[in-house]
């Protein structure tokens, strides 16, 4: 294997980009095989834990830009995992709620993203893992918040 310059292995920016190379690659992999996608799985998260949204709700709350919001609620609407049905406070608005089917479509993904988890995290600990995972949620938060 060819040697990494430190200058490199010394930023956490380079460290985090290198990371996310391998979690996509797992994350898609993991996804492929269940027949989903990173979008389906954010959009049953939101419904699940929000409740029905429209589909502009559900793009800003699960950082989806509009045309692909509406490609995968249309494909989760065949699949059976959501209702889409007229906006009755909107009529301009469609509201999209989780369906059974749905929430255990998400359980799967659940399960399948713990092991994608567990696959990428696996040197460290579990309190490491904890640590890592509240250290990059605060960094994100200031980040977001500017």
């Amino acid at each position: 294997m060819d040697e990494i310059p430190r200058r490199l292995t010394a930023k956490p920016s380079w460290l985090i980009t290198q990371l996310a190379v391998h979690a996509r690659r797992l994350v898609f992999a993991g996804f492929t095989a269940a027949g989903a996608r990173g979008y389906h799985y954010r959009i049953l998260a939101a419904l699940h834990e929000f409740g029905p949204a429209s589909q502009a709700e559900l793009g800003r709350r699960c950082r989806v830009d509009r045309s692909d919001v509406v490609s995968a609620v249309n494909r989760l609407v065949e699949q059976g995992f959501v209702d889409r049905a007229p906006d009755p406070h909107h009529g301009r608005r469609n509201q999209v709620s989780l369906t059974p089917d749905g929430a255990e479509q998400l359980r799967r993904l659940d399960q399948l993203l713990d092991q994608v988890q567990d696959d990428l995290l696996e040197p460290l600990s579990a309190e490491d893992r904890q640590t890592l995972t509240r250290l990059l949620g605060r960094v994100l938060a200031h980040h977001e918040s500017r």
